[in-house]
């Protein structure tokens, strides 16, 4: 099967495409190289280094493709609230080039990767796939039309798609030098520069954490699933339920580090409770969890100090500055 992958030099597209790669398909990809590593990249895949959000240039990319995997997008949902163009533009514009191209080319089947955010904050956890969204920041928004307009132009314009919802997903090449999104490998660099973990608010927010190795397998049997079709499937664990300061101190452990953690001001518009229920997932796609968060974070460990520990890059522009925005991005504390 040809399958073009857009974010393929990210985490979670880098990770399917070498699982494809391996069972003998024809991979393409593109990417902008925001959100991810250029040596992530397989070397057996055909890699364009280009913005999805273009059109022009995603008709050509995905000429004669059969199958479309989307897992590029801008995943800041924390960052949204103060960057909300960015975030919107490469989250549901891009998303928007991304369909369209599907629709002209006659691509047979989209796979979507949405996002928890959709969910929003709710009366029950874990989240399951029959809750009305309730997305409260601009990604969780972006998502969710996202996953609307797919929707539209599949039955409009005839061809098959499954919407994915893998959440907080953890792993070796995430970016670990971001200092606006992704919790664990934020707190694993800093550790290794001997640096305290940093939590926002009292650190009662509560997260499953979902192994990239754990995520793959479901989202390559959602290709030719045919009781996918359609529909929106969680992807991640419902055990292990863990508060993000009883994260860092795990992360502490791990690491045999003696730093204490270090509290900052809420960020707006977080969720508290959130982790999503892997029934549907198990039943449809025969989702497993197989490794431990401690296995996951010495990794992710292994794999920062085999790279290299970085410094953070504060490379996005944020959009809107006042008192809200978190000094942890306005004053570089990471």
């Amino acid at each position: 099967m040809k399958i073009f992958i857009t974010g393929i030099a990210g985490f979670l597209g880098s990770h399917v495409a070498d699982r494809l790669i391996e069972q003998g398909h024809e991979i393409l990809g593109c990417d902008n190289l925001i959100g991810g590593y250029l040596e992530n990249v397989p070397s057996d895949a055909e890699f364009f280094q280009v913005d999805a959000i273009y059109l022009n240039q995603m008709k050509k990319m995905t000429k004669d493709v059969d199958l479309i995997i989307h897992t590029a997008c801008t995943a800041y949902e924390g960052l949204s609230v103060f960057s909300p163009y960015l975030v919107g533009q490469n989250t549901y514009q891009i998303s928007m080039s991304v369909f369209t191209a599907a629709s002209q080319n006659g691509v047979n089947k989209v796979i979507n990767c949405s996002s928890m955010a959709r969910y929003g904050e709710q009366d029950v956890v874990p989240f399951h796939e029959g809750l009305t969204p309730k997305p409260q920041d601009p990604y969780g928004i972006a998502k969710l039309a996202s996953e609307q307009t797919l929707d539209v132009l599949s039955k409009v314009h005839e061809f098959d798609y499954v919407n994915l919802v893998p959440h907080n997903i953890i792993g070796p090449r995430q970016k670990f030098d971001d200092p606006y999104r992704n919790v664990v490998s934020i707190m694993i660099n800093r550790v290794l520069n001997g640096k305290s973990p940093i939590i926002y608010g009292d650190g009662s927010q509560q997260r499953c954490f979902s192994d990239i190795e754990d995520v793959v397998d479901p989202i390559i049997e959602s290709i030719t699933n045919k009781k996918a079709i359609g529909e929106t499937i969680n992807i991640g664990p419902d055990e292990d339920v863990i508060s993000i300061k009883d994260l860092a101190y795990k992360i502490l452990s791990v690491l045999n580090s003696n730093l204490e953690p270090i509290f900052v001001d809420p960020r707006p518009q977080e969720v508290k409770f959130a982790h999503c229920s892997a029934e549907k997932s198990r039943e449809l796609l025969g989702y497993s969890t197989s490794v431990s968060l401690d296995s996951s974070i010495e990794k992710i460990a292994n794999w920062i100090i085999k790279v290299g520990p970085k410094k953070f890059r504060y490379h996005l522009d944020i959009e809107i500055l006042n008192s809200k925005t978190p000094k942890t991005w306005t004053q570089k504390l990471f």
